[in-house]
């Protein structure tokens, strides 16, 4: 970029007060290009934040977020945020180890309130600080930016429930852009169209109030002025839906208008009551193939432009996500009961193929995690067999449904859980290490992790095959070198030894067997030490005699990309122990109990000790302080 930009020159919101329209409108442009080329060169999601470019420079032209409160619902759009509040040096670490995150951090800045990445939560924490200041008597105002495909997640109607009945200024600003991460669906998808596309109503409402403002009309009419001016909008926009939860509605208005935006922000500001503003935008705005194409840059990988065009580095070889797709349209040609579910995420969870292939079997539910798997249990219990796919953090937010409509029903619904683990620079909103202490205390659950590609398949198979809930999950990750030998079948509750030896066992759950293996490898080269592996396969049901016997007398190490607490190394533990077998020589390596800051997956593992090198010097220990060694090397008792 060229030196000496107006965006060089501004460290603080305050400054922006200082520029004219033309100028904010080349601000709006020159953020455009820094976002494009800092998540050109790291990735990071790119067609949102272009999209609210006019939308925040206006919101901190108007209001002060040193005192005000803002509130990004998801909050994946809040890069030209970050860049105005006084991080623009810094925007060049974006999503890098030690640099600024991808989603507000309160770590970083006083201007960012939460550190979130899950959707339809804005509103509800706004509404929490609103309050305390009602209470308090406090001036600041407070404003919540809600995208149209959050807007639809139940808690967010829930937060629009109770913050209408806020005494004070709260403002709800959708911005509407018809997508979420792909096409956004639904009724309220629905209602968002016509309300943008109803040009005729703003045209007559218009009209009917110049003319009402040029006549000599009395008080006494103006009750029927009120009346006619409600009827309009009823007979053509129909019910809205925004003012019968006690929210003044305004809008749909341009939201790249940057000196619009600052005059009805400014009119908004001054309200008493709880308003929406609604805001039209297009995502990816500004750069041309992100406005084409804004679900594949909607979070794309670091790219390269060349001659306008963005160019992607070939993968060496196939993700697990891409396994996935493969095996699910596989699996629904062979078999008619197989119906695929996604929330919102089509394209990142693998089955655009499948909604290609059987578009009549493919069921976008929006963000609306809970209703999908409530949805899903009533499709097992007639028959069908969905397939909910889903990033395994996001899961998290239907635990409830899971256990009451799932697995309390003992229905057979598969959750096909990617980005599992640690998930590299999403960071900690979205790394999926809780769910296997969330899932395996439910009766009947079963709990699959492969370890290579033919295993994914081979899972999905099994769970069609049973009637029972079942949860497969696999990593961010391109898919490991095939592990040595035949893959053999599938079968429920049974492990897999992928490597024999009798000094030692790595006992290891799905994506961390290739770790394992590695640190193996090293252990025989370097110290000529046997170490067996065994891919348990299963976290629910455990192979109780191939664990027991792999880690009985020996050291063993277990190993997980998942919290320590409540995972598959604690079920391991619980087994030994209900055996009445002597754990003291096991160990356990996991994620430890904080929360792990973004990074690539591999700094990641290597920060968590779940890399090759750390399980290998982990093991070396535990074998050198084990009995036997100890025994080995105890000088020999002198004669008498």
């Amino acid at each position: 970029m060229a030196k000496d930009t107006l965006l060089d020159r501004i460290t603080t919101p305050h400054q922006l007060r200082r520029l004219s329209t033309a100028e904010l409108k080349q601000l709006a442009h020159e953020l455009r290009a820094r976002i494009v080329e800092v998540v050109s060169r790291n990735g990071g999601h790119l067609a949102s934040n272009l999209g609210v470019a006019e939308l925040t420079i206006a919101l901190h032209y108007v209001f002060d977020f040193s005192h005000d409160r803002l509130l990004w619902d998801v909050g994946h759009q809040c890069y030209g945020h970050k860049v105005l509040t006084g991080r623009g040096r810094q925007f060049d670490s974006l999503r890098q180890t030690g640099g600024i995150s991808g989603f507000p951090d309160p770590s970083e800045s006083d201007y960012d309130l939460f550190c979130t990445g899950h959707a339809g939560t804005a509103i509800s924490t706004a509404a929490g600080l609103a309050w305390a200041d009602q209470r308090a008597g406090a001036d600041a105002k407070t404003v919540a930016v809600v995208g149209d495909g959050s807007i639809v997640n139940g808690p967010a109607m829930e937060g629009l429930n109770n913050a209408g009945l806020l005494k004070r200024q709260f403002l709800v600003i959708l911005n509407d852009n018809s997508m979420a991460i792909d096409r956004t669906r639904g009724a309220m998808a629905h209602l968002l169209d016509r309300i943008r596309m109803t040009h005729a109503y703003t045209d007559i409402k218009q009209s009917t109030e110049t003319l009402l403002h040029h006549l000599p009309l009395g008080d006494e009419i103006s009750e029927v002025i009120h009346n006619i001016k409600a009827g309009l909008k009823t007979t053509i926009h129909g019910e809205q839906i925004f003012e019968s939860f006690g929210f003044q509605y305004f809008g749909p208005m341009d939201g790249h208008n940057i000196q619009e935006l600052i005059r009805v922000l400014r009119q908004l500001a001054k309200l008493n009551c709880p308003a929406l503003l609604h805001v039209h935008t297009v995502k990816g705005a500004g750069c041309e193939y992100a406005v084409e194409d804004p679900c594949r840059f909607h979070s794309p990988p670091a790219y390269r432009i060349h001659a306008g065009h963005a160019v992607f580095e070939e993968k060496a070889r196939p993700t697990w996500t891409e396994t996935f797709s493969e095996a699910i349209v596989a699996a629904a040609a062979n078999d008619q009961r197989v119906v695929a579910i996604t929330a919102a995420m089509p394209d990142g969870t693998g089955l655009v193929r499948f909604r290609e292939a059987f578009p009549s079997r493919c069921i976008d539910v929006g963000i609306s995690e809970s209703h999908a798997v409530a949805m899903a249990a009533g499709l097992a219990k007639a028959g069908i067999r969905p397939v909910f796919a889903i990033y395994t953090t996001f899961l998290q937010r239907a635990v409830d449904q899971i256990f009451q409509e799932v697995a309390l029903q003992n229905l057979p619904v598969i959750f096909c859980m990617d980005r599992a683990g640690l998930v590299g620079s999403d960071g900690p909103t979205h790394h999926g290490f809780q769910d296997i202490a969330q899932l395996r205390t439910l009766p009947g659950m079963v709990l699959m992790a492969p370890a290579e590609a033919a295993e994914l398949p081979a899972a999905l198979q099994l769970a069609l095959s049973i009637d029972k809930p079942c949860a497969i999950r696999y990593p961010r990750d391109e898919i490991p070198p095939d592990l040595p030998g035949p893959c053999p079948p599938f079968q429920l509750g049974r492990a897999r030894i992928v490597r024999e030896g009798r000094d030692a066992t790595l006992l290891c759950y799905g994506a961390m067997v290739e770790p394992a293996m590695a640190a193996a490898e090293v252990m025989h080269r370097e110290d000529d030490t046997d170490v067996a592996v065994i891919n348990a396969r299963f976290a629910k049901p455990l192979d109780t005699g191939v664990i027991l016997e792999g880690i009985a007398g020996r050291p063993a190490l277990i190993v997980e990309d998942h919290a320590m607490s409540g995972g598959f190394g604690s079920a391991v533990l619980e087994l030994a122990a209900a055996s009445g077998l002597d754990a003291s020589n096991v160990r356990l390596v996991g994620i430890p109990d904080r929360y792990i800051s973004h990074a690539s997956r591999l700094e990641q593992l290597v920060e968590t000790g779940l890399d090759a090198a750390h399980l290998a010097a982990m093991l070396k220990d535990m074998i050198l302080q084990s009995p036997a060694a100890r025994a080995r090397q105890s000088p020999p008792d002198s004669a008498g």
